[in-house]
């Protein structure tokens, strides 16, 4: 599996942002995907992650109510879309791929399977 995340930059506080990463290798529509995040001396955190088909959802304390996740699985791709940033949101941003339920591992995350290279996101105040 090869995961390439694409869409990050420098945000304004407030603004939007949209992130997206293309799968390939695998059969897409068989993974659960998702998105993480890590701030510069802080530990990986879950940010969204929807099942093999989107019809389930699951969103981290900290972007619940701004963002939201999708996936087309006709185009191998997951997306996040995050409305009023904040500072707090800066990190650099992972997607995540696994054939398990990627919230199952949240005594470590380490131990999903397949992770892409990670966009940066700066959001200014």
């Amino acid at each position: 599996v090869q995961l390439q995340a694409s869409g990050g930059g420098l945000v304004q506080a407030g603004d939007s942002l949209r992130l997206s990463c293309a799968f390939s290798g695998r059969t897409f529509s068989s993974y659960s995907m998702g998105w993480f995040r890590q701030a510069p001396g802080k530990e990986r955190e879950i940010v969204a992650v929807t099942s093999w088909s989107g019809g389930s959802t699951y969103y981290g304390d900290s972007v619940k109510g701004r963002a939201t996740i999708s996936r087309d699985n006709a185009k191998n791709t997951v997306y996040l879309q995050m409305n009023s940033v904040r500072p707090e949101d800066t990190a650099v941003y992972f997607c995540a791929a696994d054939l398990t339920p990627l919230q199952s591992y949240y005594r470590d995350y380490g131990l999903i399977h397949y992770w892409g290279q990670g966009t940066q996101v700066t959001v200014s105040s």
